[in-house]
């Protein structure tokens, strides 16, 4: 209950006066609903509704970044869970090693590299420096390194090739950590606020975050507007988490169970 408590207070807050939400005791239940809170706050304060291009850059850049790092690291987990060759022990602790590595220190370095390539200010920029994760690589291979190979090896002996294996065995039976991936992956994205700051620079290519960031300080007074940005913020990622949970539950317990 203590965990839904702030959910329930912004989406409640977002529909009443700015008045009303610092009185005390709190009304829990609106005695109205006073929709100017998300007039304003999809409108902006300049009246652009630069919201609405800001909740479309966010949409690229985290479904684009999702759907790519959770293929690139499904086939990259399945081939260093599976596949035996020289080097993928040291391949694998390598990976294991970046995890160790805030984002803070690449974070200049790769904006250097994108600004030599010139395509920041672009989704491109955004995009780039997530397409792929060695949180994402880990967690694959140690749902594939459990994966019987006997079903595997029986699939190549019916001549399947291993494009065919993994289209048709590996994924239909990784949905609940592609799923999970999938979940953690694009919340990642759409709550990523220190690379976006960096990178885009027009207000026609800034994310969500940036736009919570600039209307909270220029309307600091007005609870209200800012409960509602922050409200219409929070939805397509309350919808991808419902529509997948049961996916997620599945996988935090067969991953709870897994083990090297």
């Amino acid at each position: 209950m203590y965990i839904l408590a702030p959910l329930v207070f912004m989406f409640t807050a977002s529909v009443m006066p700015a008045g009303d939400i610092m009185k005390m005791p709190y009304r829990w239940i609106p005695k109205g609903i006073y929709w100017q809170n998300y007039w304003q706050g999809i409108r902006g304060n300049d009246g652009s509704f630069i919201y609405l291009r800001n909740i479309l850059n966010s949409l690229i850049v985290a479904a684009t970044v999702t759907v790519t790092t959770v293929f690139l690291s499904a086939v990259t987990g399945y081939g260093l869970a599976k596949f035996h060759f020289r080097g993928r022990h040291v391949a694998f602790m390598m990976i294991l090693a970046t995890m160790m590595i805030p984002f803070e220190v690449i974070m200049i370095p790769l904006y250097l590299i994108i600004t030599k390539i010139g395509i920041q200010n672009s989704y491109a920029g955004l995009i780039a420096p997530f397409l792929v994760t060695a949180f994402g690589i880990f967690l694959m291979r140690q749902y594939y390194i459990t994966f019987p190979d006997e079903i595997l090896d029986a699939a190549r002996i019916d001549g399947a090739s291993e494009p065919e294996i993994f289209r048709r065995i590996i994924l239909p039976n990784s949905v609940p950590a592609l799923a999970t991936l999938a979940i953690l992956t694009f919340k990642g994205q759409w709550d990523n606020l220190l690379w976006p700051l960096l990178v885009a620079q027009s207000e026609e290519m800034k994310t969500i975050p940036l736009y919570i960031v600039r209307f909270t300080a220029e309307k600091h007074t007005d609870e209200g507007a800012m409960m509602a940005v922050a409200a219409i913020a929070s939805i397509p990622i309350l919808i991808l988490f419902f529509r997948l949970s049961r996916y997620f539950i599945s996988g935090a317990v067969v991953f709870s169970a897994r083990k090297e």
